[in-house]
């Protein structure tokens, strides 16, 4: 397996002053989702938990919808980057086809490469109204907690992470990656491979809430969003049509609040 870290000299220019130093940067490589001998898309991320990514991705951009379509799986390496080599049943790879990707994109690209317009919006499953009940502590805490789950960006600062909170338990689950789509497609990967239940709890992010951050989400079956930054507008749309709990601005303390709130405990009592 490749490296995820790389140690390169430079020069520090600060005010009148320079100086050499040293720095732990992190590493991205291409990984092709190759599916029965096709490949389906090919994505710059960052070379560790290759096997929870292409599960995710998979996973949460409709390849597959369970883990039994999945008839074996394996990881190859090459001189140039990564294979995820997937063989699905016959009739998911039939289905498959309305999906297809074929792109070489940009770090943390999500939707560079699909066919149509329509695929950029697609419609989402409904979240049951059921979910994780967590207190105003539990989220406002959610970033700072997810921290602790982050060596990769510890000795880069370059690199985004998605977590799983458990009420009453924290972040139980992180992964880390140059781009912020395929942390969160590690996770879910990670998850699924691991019988975590997405239902259960809230997935955790170091980045702004896009369009795509949602679909992931929903199709992962988790009905509770929290991140450090801002939404966009859309997303926040998304969400609320998809049933999802969304908290944005999750940093100092406090969070914002958009959508579906019943699944999180807002009252003053719930602050400690």
């Amino acid at each position: 397996m490749r490296a995820a870290i790389t140690g390169l000299r430079g020069v520090s220019v600060q005010g009148d002053s320079m100086r050499e130093v040293w720095r732990n940067l992190p590493e991205e490589t291409p990984v092709a989702l190759v599916f029965n001998g096709t490949t389906a898309a090919v994505m710059m991320a960052s070379p560790q938990d290759i096997e929870d990514f292409a599960f995710g991705f998979a996973l949460t951009e409709g390849f597959i919808d369970t883990l039994d379509q999945v008839d074996s799986f394996e990881v190859v390496a090459h001189e140039a980057g990564i294979e995820a080599r997937f063989w699905i049943t016959e009739a998911r790879a039939k289905a498959m086809q309305a999906r297809r990707r074929n792109m070489l994109g940009p770090v943390g690209c999500g939707l560079c490469g699909i066919d149509s317009l329509e695929q950029a919006i697609r419609p989402l499953p409904r979240l049951v109204a059921a979910g994780p009940r967590l207190t105003r502590a539990e989220v406002a805490r959610a970033t700072d907690a997810l921290r602790a789950h982050q060596p990769l960006h510890d000795q880069t600062h370059a690199v985004h992470a998605a977590g799983f909170l458990l009420p009453g338990q924290g972040i139980v689950l992180a992964r880390e990656d140059v781009g912020r789509h395929n942390a969160l497609d590690k996770l879910i990967g990670a998850m699924v491979r691991g019988g975590v239940e997405a239902g259960a709890g809230a997935i955790v992010l170091t980045s702004r809430v896009s369009v795509e951050m949602v679909q992931k989400t929903v199709m992962a079956g988790c009905p509770v969003l929290i991140a450090v930054s801002a939404p966009t507008a859309h997303a926040l749309r998304l969400a609320l049509d998809a049933g999802l709990t969304l908290a944005a601005f999750a940093r100092g303390g406090g969070f914002d609040l958009y959508t579906h709130p019943d699944r999180i405990q807002t009252g003053a009592c719930d602050a400690a």
